[in-house]
């Protein structure tokens, strides 16, 4: 009887889930995009949306209205990653009020650049203030609610760090080439995945596997990845490894009339000779987006059950 229940609130849940992502639409590539910046990294980035996400669905039932669904999100993926932040006892930085002369940002140095130095020069709160004023256009009094500070210390943050983004140093970017030892587990993964081979797939993870397509489902056995999300085997496209944001991964391309298409991105970590995590961006729109600029290749829109070409 429990179990009944509970397999009825799941499938309430997934419910609410495409209802919520329906309305939350057209702010998603925005929000991911500050969420990138934030945390100076589009894999922490993504992690943080992901996080904002659920928190956001989850929370839901303790506001009476939201009057700016905006706001919400992006107060919610805010306070996420200064917790985070405070957890790791990173300086959070304090925002006066002390005015400094304006400056040109826009004529002084390449936006893109300037956001990609935000994380490694200036402290969270400022980074914060700067993205949701400068670039998501929340007015000094949204700003400031946000991150609990004054409108006054909005205006004197951004123009103090603006003055300091005019000379802008290199980003530091640390990339992780995988060890001989996990190159041999992600050959045997990418032979399996190109054969189709569920049980040479299922060999190569350990015995308490984390299995997830992230925003998707999550499985952490064996049998719960054989008769859950492999029960009808695997598609059978193109797998290639690539590099991504220094990262390696795994990208799974299906054959158009257009050329090859992202069908899904697939990250693994391996210790001790097994997979003991496997992460698939498949239902991740805006992290698969994103990639597809990196990588050369256009996102596979219409791959039930998850059809972009409606949104």
């Amino acid at each position: 009887m429990e179990e009944q229940k509970m397999n009825h609130v799941i499938e309430l849940s997934r419910e609410f889930q495409k209802e919520f992502e329906t309305v939350i639409a057209d702010l998603g590539e925005g929000l991911w995009n500050y969420c990138r910046y934030l945390t100076g990294s589009p894999w922490d980035g993504e992690d943080l949306y992901q996080e904002t996400m659920l928190k956001a669905m989850g929370g839901l039932y303790q506001r009476w209205h939201v009057t700016n669904l905006k706001s919400y999100l992006y107060r919610i993926a805010t306070n996420t990653w200064i917790d985070h932040c405070r957890k790791e006892k990173r300086n959070l930085g304090t925002l006066s009020e002390e005015d400094m002369p304006s400056t040109d940002f826009a004529d002084n140095l390449d936006l893109e650049e300037a956001l990609e130095q935000l994380f490694y020069l200036f402290t969270p709160r400022q980074t914060a203030v700067f993205l949701l004023k400068e670039i998501f256009e929340f007015t000094a009094d949204e700003v400031a609610s946000i991150v609990k500070t004054t409108p006054g210390a909005v205006y004197a943050t951004t123009r103090r760090m603006k003055n300091k983004l005019k000379e802008v140093p290199e980003g530091m970017r640390l990339k992780t080439e995988p060890t001989e030892s996990e190159n041999l587990v992600i050959q045997a993964y990418l032979k399996a995945l190109t054969n189709g081979d569920v049980e040479g797939i299922l060999k190569l993870f350990s015995d308490q596997p984390h299995y997830e397509a992230s925003l998707g489902f999550l499985e952490t056995t064996k049998d719960e990845i054989r008769n859950g999300s492999l029960q009808f085997g695997l598609p059978g496209h193109r797998v290639e490894q690539y590099m991504l944001w220094g990262r390696p991964i795994i990208v799974v391309l299906a054959e158009s009339k257009n050329g090859p298409l992202i069908h899904d991105i697939q990250y693994q970590e391996i210790e001790n000779g097994k997979i003991v995590m496997s992460r698939s961006y498949f239902f991740r729109k805006e992290f698969i987006f994103a990639a597809s600029k990196e990588l050369g290749f256009a996102p596979q829109l219409n791959k039930p059950p998850v059809n972009w070409e409606k949104d």
